[in-house]
Order: C-alpha cells, then structure tokens, then sequence
C-alpha cells in the first residue's frame, strides 16, 4: 500500500510539473517499452492530436520540444498567397471540420514558419492551445452520464467541430494524484489509432483534475443487447464478434493485452461500429515471461488459469473473454455468471467438462484445483446450449474456450476463421483506420424489437454509462 501511494504521488507531482517529473511513466508504472523515455508531463501535453469521428494522429515518440513535428506540407513560397483553414488543418493535423477562433489565421502567418519547413514541437503545443486543445472552456457540459469514486463521466460537446464528446473527468487527490489505470489509460490509447478502438481526443490537465476528452458513442454492447430484448441479429453478432477481433488483433500485434473484456467495455455507434474501451486495466508486454496480477477481467470473463492463479499469460487471456462475449451476443445470457471464484470454475467445468491430466496437463498438481474438489463432470455438446450458432460458430467458440491459454486460437487465426467466410477477403486487408462499414456489401441489419433509450437517462437512472468512471 505505501508502494502504491509512492507510485501516485510521484505520477502527481510528475503531471503538476514537480522537480520529479524527469523520471519516465514507464519507470513510474512499469507497463511500457523501457525504451521510450516518455515523462507524465509529456504524455499528457504533447502527444494527442484532435481528431474527428474517430479518426485521429499521433505526434512523434520522442521527447524533445526541438524536434521537428513529422507533419510537412509544402507549398510554395508565394508573399501574395493568404493561408487558409485548409493549409493550416493540413499543418497541424486538425480535422477537416475545426472552427479556428477568429483572428487566429492572421496570427499563424506571422508566427509559423514557412510552409516548406517542419513545424516545431514546442511551436505546434503552443498554436494547439491558442486554438483551443487543452482547455476546459472549449468543451460544453451536456449531461452527467455517471459518477465514481475518482471520477465522473459527463456528455459533451466540442466548440471546435460541434461533435459531441465524452468527458471523463479525473480527480486528482493531493495525496495519492492520478488514479494509475487513469494513466495506463492515456498512455496506451495515445499509440492506438484504430476503427476499433475508442479515440481519445484531448487531454486537460488542471490542478484538480485531469479530463480525457473521447469520441461518443451511443451506447454499449450490453445497454445494445437489453434493446433488442437480449436477442440481436446473427449477421450483427458476426458483425460486432469481427470488430471486436479486429481491434484487439492490433492490440496484440503491439503487445497490448486489454485485460478487461466485457459487453461493457465494448462501444457502438449508430451505425453499428464496435469499439475497444476501458484500457485502464491494460498492459503493455514487451517480455514473454513477465508475471502480471491474477486480479484482471471481470469475474465473468476471466479465463481458467487465472481463475486459478496464474500471473504467467499472453494476449491468450483476451480470447476466452471473447468467446464469453460471443456466447452472450448469440444467447441472450451470460455464459458463466459465477459470484465467486469456485462458483465461476464450478459453471466453466460443468459445461466444458472437469480437466483432467489428459485434457490440461498440470493441473491435478495445481493446489487451488484440488482445494475445491470439483465433481467430475463430463464436456456438454455447445450445440446444446447455442441454438442460433451454426457449424463454424460453434467451433469457433470452442477454439476460444480452451483450458489452456497457449491451445485458444487467437485474434488473427479467429478473423480467417471460415465462420468469417461470408464477409469476403478484403475486410482483411482493410487499414487500420478505416471501418468495415467503408465496404458497401457490409451493412447492419434492422434489429427487430429494437427500443430506444437515451444514453443520458440511462446515466441518470443509475445505469450503465460507456465508461468506466474508476469506482
């Protein structure tokens, strides 16, 4: 506990601009490559791009305020040529929608330099700010959409592009400063620009508090399956099961495990986009063998070998979650709603079958397996229990629901698998930031049933809101 409190207090005077702020977020929070000296201060003042409905870029790794932007449009020197929106969104990697407050053009022609040369990094931070980045009066307070222990997550709306946003509003305690997952949570999102996953926006640091600015999305996978009466489309479930692989693929081709799968945690749009959130839990791996805590993933989500302890786990413990979450889009229902850690085992063997030597070798020796004592129970037919799944997807959720982490198929395997067939070759080899929905044969089908609730309510009624607001 007196580690911990070191932990944020440093990370507090690191994000108050203290004499501590030298020493890196990867030394400070031990989740990211050693080799990217990276301070707090940096991460939240630097970095972030302002991007539009998802779309967003990201500023050079390095630290250095004397290195040059990577953003260079070249124009050519005409004394006569007036600057233009364009010119300057193009300049400053801005979205083609940004309202630049009055006066603003004039003042960048005087102060930037010419256009055939690279633009600064001290000089970009400074003419982000006098547009607006950064500031809390740029956003406008729509609705409260709920409130935790640490912070409170508000709807609202940008006065830049008019696009509304979620303001997720940090706390910082004198004592313990930023909430650690609140951190890992900015560090990470900065190096994830994908379709699938969530954009943070903006960053605002104050004294008191610390607001991420993220896109808004209308709803979550669990507020989308109440709507459809617990019975969503199986063109959807294919649908929203394939985003999901798609971003945590990226994740994991960058060694990120997100760690905290749920229907929850899982995004969506008007127009059926899925996107990754909550990466408060998440951890970068850049070693092999490195242990991490068996405390990670909601109960009902959480995969055998950390159910039962282990801390020695790859981008393997992602993919159980998504076959429960897969289980629970096809059903209605949660797969395995255990209270405690043996009633969770007791559901996942009761329908997978008690493991034996033969099936997860290792585990008779494994003293929490044998403290419980488990019936042994004989594997049930998944065809039994998902009626609505056909061939592929039933094997495919058992390639998913494997004891073992190393025998789960994993999220590129899964993307190939033939269960995917019918959405074609070339939303594999779609870029990374651009929607499945680009292709014109995938499109959403109706939900039949579907009722519609406003996000806002929903927030005020005490129920779910689209992020986690640190409890």
């Amino acid at each position: 506990m007196d580690r911990m409190r070191k932990i944020k207090r440093q990370l507090s005077l690191t994000l108050r601009g203290g004499s501590s702020g030298e020493k890196s977020l990867n030394e400070t929070i031990g989740s990211q490559d050693a080799g990217r000296n990276r301070t707090l201060a940096q991460i939240v003042h630097e970095d972030v791009k302002m991007g539009s409905d998802g779309e967003s870029d990201q500023a050079s790794a390095t630290s250095s305020d004397e290195v040059h932007s990577p953003v260079r449009v070249r124009l050519r020197n005409n004394p006569g040529r007036k600057i233009s929106t364009e010119d300057i969104n193009k300049r400053l990697s801005l979205p083609a929608d940004i309202r630049l407050p009055d006066g603003y053009l004039e003042k960048f022609s005087l102060n930037s330099p010419l256009f055939d040369k690279p633009l600064s990094r001290r000089l970009r931070r400074v003419s982000l700010s006098e547009i607006g980045f950064g500031k809390l009066e740029t956003y406008v307070k729509l609705d409260k959409l709920g409130e935790g222990t640490y912070a409170t997550v508000y709807k609202g709306r940008s006065k830049l592009t008019d696009n509304l946003v979620a303001l997720k509003e940090i706390r910082l305690e004198h004592e313990e400063g930023a909430p650690c997952t609140a951190i890992r949570e900015v560090s990470l999102l900065k190096d994830l620009k994908h379709a699938n996953i969530v954009t943070l926006h903006d960053i605002i640091h104050t004294q008191k508090s610390l607001t991420l600015v993220f896109e808004y999305l209308d709803k979550d996978l669990k507020q989308y399956l109440d709507d459809c009466g617990n019975c969503i489309h199986m063109h959807n479930v294919k649908l929203f099961l394939f985003q999901l692989l798609r971003g945590l693929n990226y994740c994991h081709r960058r060694k990120v495990l997100h760690r905290d799968l749920k229907p929850q945690n899982l995004l969506i749009n008007d127009r059926g986009e899925l996107k990754l959130a909550d990466f408060g839990l998440a951890r970068a791996k850049s070693i092999p063998t490195k242990t991490y805590s068996n405390e990670v993933v909601t109960l009902w989500y959480r995969p055998p070998d950390i159910l039962l302890g282990s801390t020695d786990y790859s981008t393997q413990i992602d993919m159980w979650g998504v076959g429960c979450i897969f289980y629970e889009m096809a059903t209605g229902r949660p797969l395995f709603p255990g209270s405690t850690v043996e009633e969770e085992l007791h559901f996942i063997f009761k329908l997978l079958g008690t493991p034996t030597e033969e099936t997860w070798p290792g585990i008779t020796s494994n003293e929490e397996f044998i403290s419980y004592n488990y019936p042994r129970y004989r594997a049930d037919c998944l065809h039994n229990h998902t009626p609505r799944l056909d061939n592929d997807g039933v094997d495919l959720l058992s390639k998913l629901l494997q004891f073992e982490g190393k025998k789960r198929i994993s999220a590129d395997e899964a993307m190939r698998h033939s269960y995917f067939q019918c959405l074609g070759e070339r939303v594999l080899t779609l870029p990374d930031t651009t929607s499945i929905f680009a292709l014109q044969d995938i499109q959403l089908e109706k939900e039949t049933g579907m009722r519609t609730t406003s996000l806002s309510d929903s927030g005020k009624n005490g129920a779910r809101v689209p992020f986690t607001i640190l409890q």
